[in-house]
């Protein structure tokens, strides 16, 4: 499954992941809170550059820290709130932020099961999986992207040493503004 970026237009959807993409992934542990969270720069320069190629722009992310316990789901919000403010502030835009809490692997709606882009689907009926992208930085994102039907863009930000070309992958990127400067 491959796309040329010059059949992207504003009918098509993009799917982000969030840490390791949008910020800085804490190495085997959980972003906490606000405090803790760390955009890349160079994700911050993306927003702009996506909010005018994708009708909507949605971020699934599992978030397992608050099923177990570590933070809470006021934690998490907050995170997201304060995230949106920025985002914005610099002229990007995320549209709907769906997130797995849930411990068990196995449950539809952790990554890289596809139960969070059938969720963004009930609510956006307009998405056409065929016209959508996830973008991510780990196998279980590329995946999640395959079982739903889309195209897949991986970023090497924490993971650079996964091997590409891979049947999960159609693109591989370093960052998130490498991939936006392809639009």
């Amino acid at each position: 499954m491959s796309f040329n970026f010059s059949d992207i237009d504003s009918s098509w959807t993009l799917f982000l992941d969030r840490d390791g993409v949008i910020n800085v992934e804490k190495d085997e542990d959980y972003i906490r809170n606000w405090n803790e969270f760390e955009f890349y720069p160079e994700s911050l320069l993306a927003f702009p550059i996506l909010a005018k190629h994708f009708n909507t722009i949605v971020i699934t992310t599992n978030q397992k820290g608050v099923g177990k316990g570590l933070m809470t789901e006021a934690d998490l919000l907050n995170i997201h709130s304060n995230m949106l403010s920025k985002i914005s502030t610099v002229g990007g835009r995320i549209d709907h932020i769906f997130y797995c809490t849930d411990l068990d692997n196995e449950s539809i709606n952790r990554k890289p099961q596809p139960g969070m882009a059938f969720q963004a689907k009930a609510m956006n009926p307009q998405i056409n999986f065929d016209k959508a992208i996830m973008v991510g930085n780990r196998m279980s994102d590329m995946k999640f992207g395959r079982q739903a039907g889309m195209h897949t863009v991986f970023l090497a930000t924490t993971h650079p040493e996964t091997t590409f070309p891979d049947e999960h992958i159609d693109c591989r990127f370093s960052h998130l503004l490498e991939f936006a400067k392809e639009l």
